[in-house]
C-alpha cells in the first residue's frame, strides 16, 4: 500500500542519487583504448611509456606463471590472491571476473575480497540483468561470512533498485534479513538500524502531501502507516544492547512527537543493564592481537551460559570470520548446530564452510556427511561430497580411512537388512551392490592411492576389509565372501599376530561352522609369533568341548610341536644375547686394563721428572676408582640435566686433591688456581636444597673463574646463595655446576637462562632433580609428536641464519617461532622446526617449500612427527611371545623420517626400568653387560585369556 499511494517523485530522487554515485566510481576505474588495450590518459612522454610497456610485459608474465601454478595445484590460496591483484591492476575484468570466480568455487572469501568484488561489478552494472547478476553475487557473498559490512552494503544497493516494480518490499526485505544476520552485533549492528530508519524516513518523505493542501484519506492511511514502520523500528532496536544505545534513544525522544512508552523504556533499561555485561567482552576483543581465539572463546562461553541461540550463532560467526582456518573452532560450532539448533539451512550452511575452509581436516569432512545423512539430504548430494573429500588433500594416510568408514558406514545403514536382500532370479538389492562396490572401491583405493602418496596404506590391520567380512557373514549370510576376505586379510602381513586370527576365529565361531573353526586355529598355530600359547590354548579348548578322540590327539600334537620350536627359538636368542653381553664384558675389561696401563706409564713418567713417590700412592689409593669410571659419563648426564645422588655427592666432592706442584717459576696463573683448588674441602650435595637449586651445564671447561662468572650471570634472577662448580681431581672445571639461591621464585626464574650463550657454547640450565627418585622426570621441553602447525625441516647449509629461514617461511604464513637445531657447542646441525598460526599455513608451506634449493642445498620440508624410537632391545633379535613392535602407521602422514630420528633427544632414550646403582656411579649387571637370560613374559590364565579376547 506504502508503493502504491506514495508520491514516486521522491523515490526516483533516491533511485537517480544511486545511480549518479555509481556513475561516478564507474569514473575511477581506469579507462582502456579497446584497439590498444592502453590507458586512455596515457602520458605523451616516450620514457614514461616505454617504462609503463615494460612494467604491463612483466605484470603479463607474471599473471601467465599464476595460471600455470594454478592449473598445477588450484588449491594454493595465495597464488589466487596474487592473480586477482594483478589482474585487477592491469584492468582485465574479463579474466579477473573468471579469476575470482575459480577462488569462490574452492574458497570462502574474505570480507575485502567480496568488497572489492561487489564493487567492480556495481560499476559495470547498468542494465535490469545485470543488476540481477549483481543481487545474485550478493547472496553468495553474505552466505560465506556474517560480515556487517557487506549487509549494509547489500542493502544500500538494493536502494538503488527502487523505481522497479517491488522494488521497495525488496529493499524492505533484504534489512530484515540484515537485522536477523548481524542486527545483534554489539559494535556493529547500529549502522544497519540507522540506515534501515533512514530509508523508511525517505518513503515518509515522499508520502507528505504538498505545502498548505489537506491529505486524502488514503494518503493520510499511508501516512499513519509510514509512521508505525519507524516507531517499530526505534522500539526493536532500543531492546537490544548495542553500542550507542544512548543516542538512539535520544535520537527516538527529538524525533517522536508522542511520549515514548513505558514498556518501550522498560526493554531500553533492561537492555543498558545487558550491554554493561558485554562492554568487558567487547573490549577484550578491541585490545586483543589477531588471532584472538582466547578472547573469543571467553565470549562464546558467556554466551553459552546465557543460552539465546541467535546469539551463540553470531558470536561464533564473529569468531570464525576472523579464524576460519581454526578445525577446532568449526568443530565446536557445528557440534552446537547439531545438538542444539538442528535448523537444516544452517547447519548444513555452516559443515560446507567448515570444509571449504579446512579441507585437510578429515573429522569436519566426516561430520558434515553425518549431518547430510541426518537431514535427509539426497544420496547423490552426499556421494557427491565424499568425492570432494576423497579429493581434499588429506595429510596422513589414516585420514582416508576414517573418511572411507564414515562413508562405508552411511552406506550399510542405506541397505534394508530386515527385508529380501535378493529378489527371485538371485540378484541383490541395488543399495547392497552400491555398498560392496564401495568396500572393492576402498580396498583398492587404500592399496593404489594412499600407499602411493604416503608409502603406507593408512590401514595396515586391515579394518575395512574386516567390516566387510562382517557384513557379509553377519548381515548377508554369505560366509563364503567373509572367508574370501580374511584371506586376503592375512596375506597382508597380519598372519604372524594372534588376535588377528582369534577375530576369525570370533566370526566362523559366530557364523560359520566348527570344521572352519578347526581350521582357522590349525593355521594361526602354525603362524603366529608374537603369542603362540594363547592360540594353542584356544585349539585345545575347542577339542576339549567338541572334538573327537582323534581331533585331540592331533591338537595336542600340533601344539606341543610348536610349542617345542618356539621355545627352541627362544633358547638360542637368550643365548645369542647372553654371547652379546659376555663380548661387551671382555671389551669393557680390556678398555680398563688399557685405561690402567696408560695411568701406569704416566706415574711412572712423573716419578722421573722427581715428583714426590708417597703423594702418587696416595693418590692411587684414593682415587683409583675414580678413574675407572667411563670417560664420557658426564657428558651423557649434562644432556640430561641433572645427577644421580650418589653422583652428586662424588662430583661436588672434587674440590680438594693433593697433586704434585711444580715450581713456582713454571706454573701459570690457570695452573695455580688448579693447584689452589685441590686444598678445599670436600663439600657434598644437600638434595634438600634441590627446589632452590639450578643445575647448569655444557660450560666450557676452560673457563678460567667459573664461581665469578656465573655469579654475575644469575646475580639478576634473585640472591645467590651459593655457587659450586664441580672440579677434577686435577683440579680443572668439569663444565658444570650447581647454582642455590635464596629463595625458590630465583630458581625459577634462574630456567629462563637456558640456552644461554656462554663464551660461545649454549648454557644448559635444568631443574636440580634426583634422577633416582624421578625416573620418569624429563627436562626435553619440545613436543615429541604430531604437531600439524609446525615443520621439520632438513638438509640447510650450516651457515643458515634464524633471520634468513624466517625470510624464507614468512612468505607462505605467519611464523610464530623457528628453533635451529644445535650440537652441545652450539654448532648448527642443518635442522630446523618451523612453527606456524595454524596447519594450513604449514601444509601451505610444505608443498611450496620441499625441495627448495637455499645455497646450493636442496631441503626437505615436512609436518613435524619425530617417529618413535625404539628401546634398547631394539637392536636384539625379537624374542617368541613378546608383543610386535608398533607398527608403521605411528610414524605420521610422511613415513619414516630418517633425519627425524637423530632428533629425539637422549633424554628420551632411557630405558623403562630403572638401572640398578652401583657405588661410585658404575652400574652393574646392566642389560649391555648382563650375561643372564631375560625373563619369560607372564603367561596369561585361559579364564584371562577368554574374558580378553574370545567374545561372541
Amino acid at each position: 500500500m506504502a508503493e502504491s499511494g506514495a508520491p514516486r517523485a521522491g523515490l526516483h530522487k533516491m533511485a537517480a542519487a544511486a545511480a549518479e554515485a555509481a556513475a561516478e566510481e564507474q569514473k575511477r576505474l581506469p579507462q582502456r583504448d579497446p584497439e590498444s588495450g592502453g590507458d586512455s590518459d596515457d602520458e605523451g612522454d616516450s620514457d614514461s611509456s616505454g617504462d609503463g610497456e615494460d612494467e604491463e610485459k612483466e605484470n603479463e608474465a607474471e599473471i601467465q606463471r599464476l595460471e600455470e601454478q594454478l592449473s598445477i595445484n588450484a588449491f594454493d590460496y595465495n597464488c589466487h590472491l596474487d592473480l586477482i591483484k594483478l589482474l585487477r591492476q592491469e584492468g582485465e575484468l574479463v579474466k579477473l571476473r573468471r579469476a575470482r570466480q575459480k577462488m569462490s568455487e574452492l574458497f570462502p572469501l574474505t570480507e575485502e575480497i567480496w568488497l572489492d568484488w561487489l564493487k567492480d561489478e556495481i560499476k559495470m552494472a547498468s542494465e535490469i540483468s545485470e543488476r540481477e547478476k549483481v543481487y545474485e553475487l550478493f547472496e553468495r557473498a553474505v552466505k560465506d561470512y556474517i560480515c556487517p559490512e557487506i549487509w549494509l552494503e547489500y542493502a544500500q544497493y538494493s536502494i538503488g533498485g527502487i523505481g522497479q516494480e517491488g522494488g521497495i518490499e525488496r529493499v524492505r526485505a533484504i534489512f530484515e534479513r540484515a537485522l536477523t544476520a548481524v542486527g545483534l552485533h554489539v559494535t556493529k549492528g547500529t549502522a544497519l538500524w540507522e540506515a534501515y530508519r533512514e530509508f523508511e524516513n525517505a518513503i515518509l518523505e515522499t508520502a507528505q502531501p504538498a505545502p498548505g493542501s489537506v491529505p486524502a484519506p488514503e494518503q493520510q492511511q499511508v501516512l499513519c502507516s509510514q509512521l508505525d514502520k519507524i516507531h517499530t523500528l526505534f522500539r526493536r532496536q532500543l531492546g537490544i544492547p548495542l553500542l550507542d544505545m544512548e543516542a538512539s534513544y535520544a535520537e527516538y525522544e527529538e524525533w517522536s512527537e508522542e511520549p515514548i512508552p513505558e514498556a518501550t523504556i522498560k526493554n531500553y533499561k533492561k537492555a543498558l543493564q545487558q550491554l554493561e555485561k558485554y562492554k568487558p567482552y567487547e573490549e577484550a576483543l578491541l585490545g586483543a592481537e589477531t588471532p584472538k581465539l582466547a578472547e573469543y572463546q571467553a565470549y562464546i562461553d558467556f554466551e553459552m551460559k546465557a543460552g539465546d541461540p541467535a546469539r551463540i550463532q553470531l558470536i561464533y560467526e564473529r569468531a570464525l570470520a576472523e579464524n576460519c582456518l581454526v578445525p577446532d573452532l568449526w568443530a565446536r560450532y557445528n557440534h552446537y548446530l547439531d545438538r542444539q539448533l538442528k535448523v537444516k539451512e544452517l547447519v548444513l550452511s555452516a559443515h560446507d564452510r567448515a570444509v571449504r575452509n579446512c579441507p585437510w581436516t578429515v573429522g569436519l569432512w566426516i561430520r558434515y556427511l553425518l549431518a547430510m545423512e541426518r537431514h535427509r539430504v539426497e544420496h547423490s548430494s552426499i556421494s557427491e561430497m565424499f568425492e570432494k573429500a576423497l579429493n581434499a588433500g588429506f595429510i596422513q594416510a589414516t585420514d582416508y580411512v576414517e573418511i572411507w568408514q564414515a562413508y562405508l558406514d552411511y552406506l550399510r545403514r542405506r541397505v534394508d537388512f530386515t527385508q529380501g536382500l535378493y529378489d527371485q532370479c538371485g540378484n541383490s538389492s541395488k543399495e547392497l551392490e552400491e555398498l560392496r562396490s564401495a568396500f572393492a572401491r576402498a580396498v583398492e583405493y587404500l592399496k593404489q592411492e594412499v600407499e602411493e602418496r604416503f608409502s603406507e596404506s593408512g590401514d595396515p590391520s586391515c579394518t575395512i576389509m574386516q567390516n566387510w567380512a562382517r557384513v557379509e557373514a553377519r548381515l548377508c549370510n554369505n560366509m563364503q565372501k567373509a572367508r574370501e576376505l580374511w584371506d586376503n586379510i592375512m596375506t597382508k602381513g597380519n598372519a604372524k599376530y594372534a588376535n588377528m586370527w582369534l577375530e576369525y576365529y570370533n566370526l566362523e565361531r559366530a557364523h560359520g561352522d566348527t570344521q572352519h573353526c578347526r581350521k582357522a586355529l590349525h593355521r594361526a598355530v602354525q603362524c603366529t609369533s608374537d603369542y603362540p600359547e594363547h592360540v594353542c590354548e584356544v585349539l585345545l579348548t575347542l577339542e576339549r568341548i567338541e572334538g573327537t578322540l582323534e581331533d585331540w590327539d592331533a591338537a595336542v600334537q600340533k601344539t606341543e610341536n610348536r610349542l617345542a620350536r618356539v621355545n627352541e627359538q627362544r633358547a638360542k636368542a637368550a643365548e645369542k644375547e647372553a654371547a652379546l653381553a659376555k663380548q661387551e664384558e671382555e671389551k669393557a675389561e680390556q678398555r680398563k686394563q688399557a685405561r690402567a696401563e696408560k695411568k701406569a706409564s704416566k706415574k711412572a713418567k712423573r716419578a722421573r721428572t722427581g715428583d714426590k713417590r708417597k703423594a702418587e700412592e696416595e693418590d692411587e689409593g684414593e682415587w683409583g676408582q675414580e678413574e675407572e669410571l667411563p670417560s664420557k659419563r658426564h657428558r651423557g648426564e649434562e644432556g640430561d640435566g641433572v645427577l644421580p645422588e650418589e653422583d652428586m655427592e662424588v662430583e661436588t666432592g672434587l674440590f680438594g686433591r693433593s697433586a704434585p706442584e711444580k715450581a713456582d717459576g713454571a706454573a701459570n696463573p690457570k695452573e695455580k688456581a688448579s693447584a689452589s683448588r685441590k686444598d678445599l674441602p670436600k663439600v657434598l650435595h644437600d638434595s634438600s636444597k634441590d627446589k632452590v637449586t639450578v643445575f647448569v651445564s655444557n660450560l666450557s671447561y676452560s673457563m678460567a673463574e667459573p664461581e665469578a662468572k656465573l655469579r654475575e650471570l644469575f646475580g639478576g634472577c634473585g640472591e645467590v646463595a651459593e655457587i659450586r662448580p664441580v672440579f677434577s681431581n686435577k683440579g680443572t672445571f668439569r663444565g658444570y655446576c650447581y647454582v642455590q639461591f635464596q629463595e625458590e621464585e630465583s630458581a625459577l626464574r634462574a630456567l629462563t637462562l637456558d640456552r644461554t650463550a656462554v663464551e660461545g657454547r649454549p648454557m644448559f640450565v635444568s631443574p636440580c632433580v634426583d634422577k633416582n627418585k624421578n625416573p620418569d622426570f624429563k627436562v626435553f621441553r619440545y613436543s615429541t609428536t604430531l604437531e600439524k602447525h609446525k615443520l621439520f625441516i632438513s638438509g640447510l647449509p650450516f651457515s643458515c641464519t634464524k633471520e634468513e629461514l624466517e625470510e624464507l617461511c614468512k612468505a607462505h604464513g605467519n611464523v610464530k617461532d623457528i628453533r635451529l637445531v644445535t650440537n652441545r657447542a652450539g654448532k648448527p646441525k642443518g635442522l630446523a622446526y618451523v612453527e606456524y598460526e595454524n596447519e594450513a599455513q604449514a601444509s601451505q608451506a610444505v608443498l611450496k617449500m620441499d625441495g627448495l634449493t637455499v645455497k646450493d642445498h636442496v631441503i626437505k620440508v615436512m609436518i613435524s612427527n619425530p617417529p618413535l624410537r625404539r628401546g634398547p632391545e631394539a637392536g636384539r633379535a625379537p624374542q617368541a611371545g613378546r608383543a610386535p613392535l608398533a607398527s608403521r602407521h605411528m610414524f605420521g602422514a610422511r613415513g619414516k623420517g630418517r633425519t627425524q630420528l637423530s632428533m629425539m633427544p637422549r633424554a628420551l632414550q632411557r630405558q623403562s626400568n630403572p638401572v640398578a646403582k652401583a657405588e661410585n656411579g658404575m652400574v652393574q649387571n646392566s642389560p649391555a653387560t648382563s650375561s643372564e637370560p631375560p625373563a619369560e613374559p607372564k603367561k596369561m590364565s585361559n579364564a584371562d585369556f577368554a574374558k580378553m579376547l574370545l567374545k561372541k
